[in-house]
């Protein structure tokens, strides 16, 4: 936290704006917007919310999705992904990653459209802040008539090839939630091109309410608009945000250089990308005796903090049993890095004795 957040909570009470509208969120959309659309041919237009799973969810329901669609979208990733699927009644088919940045795989879902030509919906993940092969995933899109729907939870101010992760689909998402790169407590961003799509959003978020005195409504909405007053931390936090990404990148790399000589590699991405290093990560290499949590538990012994494994795939959750799974390797590369991976301590406010602590203990598990 900053000294600005404060400024505009004060000011939220100060005038008496405390409900789900106000200046606030007015210009927490508007210094989104500019930012993300500064390196942008396409313009876009934000809506701020109550969480990222909301933006999600809203994404999906404007793109179309209702019972019986399927959907392509990533494994790894974490569950607010597939659920507003699920809200939906679509039916998720999950497409594997690839290892040059941990994202969904081109070719596995080229795969699943020769098994599934009927499919018109793709949601793709920029996992723990590293963009995605957008020009590949656009290309298939495109060449197969789906939309394209971006799930940039994690990757505010990531950006591929000069351009703001989260300007590439038809509708994407972003999230501000509590460990997010900024943050608004709870919340998040519907992201849209067109003034049709944001309007449609904007009316299934403020629960369907049609446009006369008393309170019609013709379709089911939601109660999902963001206060006025946690969109005030949000307009506080934008103005460092830049600060944090390159506070996320001294921590990934300060990690890359104490791990250098042991058997393991921190999360790849991809040339002419800039990832917010929102999560730093690691992978064992393989044929190597030490497992992610025997790591995970000398961080939390040695250094007194958390770390995680990789998220776990979708399609190896009980709540997903069943569920398709297409993959372009025999052994599923999201299982894989699961198997292998672990999630290091992230937070910008660590010190580098902090740092060093952390390293020591996972330099501990391999000596």
């Amino acid at each position: 936290m900053h000294a600005e957040e404060l400024q505009y909570i004060n000011e939220a009470f100060e005038k008496n704006w405390i409900a789900p509208v106000g200046f606030n969120i007015d210009n927490l959309e508007k210094a989104v917007d500019d930012y993300i659309n500064a390196a942008s041919p396409v313009k876009y237009k934000t809506l701020a919310l109550c969480s990222g799973t909301a933006a999600l969810h809203l994404a999906y329901k404007v793109a179309g999705i209702t019972k019986g669609t399927p959907v392509f979208v990533s494994d790894s990733t974490y569950c607010a992904t597939a659920f507003p699927i699920t809200y939906e009644g679509g039916v998720p088919i999950f497409i594997d990653s690839e290892r040059d940045s941990w994202n969904m795989d081109p070719e596995a879902l080229e795969k699943a459209f020769k098994l599934h030509p009927e499919v018109k919906h793709v949601v793709i993940v920029h996992l723990f802040g590293t963009p995605a092969k957008l020009d590949e995933l656009t290309e298939v899109c495109a060449r197969h008539g789906a939309v394209l729907i971006e799930d940039a939870a994690e990757a505010l101010s990531s950006f591929y090839h000069g351009r703001h992760c989260g300007t590439f689909g038809k509708y994407n998402a972003f999230s501000f939630n509590g460990n997010k790169i900024i943050t608004t407590s709870s919340g998040g961003m519907f992201v849209a091109p067109d003034k049709e799509a944001w309007d449609k959003a904007m009316y299934y978020a403020t629960q369907s309410r049609d446009p006369v005195p008393w309170f019609e409504h013709k379709e089911i909405g939601y109660n999902y608009r963001l206060s006025n007053v946690l969109a005030g931390i949000g307009r506080g936090q934008m103005l460092h945000l830049d600060e944090h990404h390159a506070l996320k990148k001294h921590i990934y790399e300060t990690y890359k250089e104490g791990f250098k000589d042991l058997p393991l590699t921190m999360n790849p991405y991809l040339p002419d990308t800039e990832p917010n290093f929102w999560l730093s990560c690691a992978l064992i290499d393989r044929n190597v005796d030490v497992k992610p949590m025997t790591v995970l538990d000398a961080i939390s012994a040695q250094a007194n903090a958390e770390g995680r494994p990789i998220w776990k795939p979708m399609s190896l959750q009980d709540v997903y049993a069943g569920s398709e799974l297409v993959k372009s390797e025999d052994y599923p590369v999201g299982y894989d890095l699961y198997d292998r991976g672990f999630c290091l301590p992230s937070d910008i406010k660590m010190t580098e004795a902090d740092m060093q602590r952390i390293i020591a203990a996972v330099r501990s598990c391999f000596t």
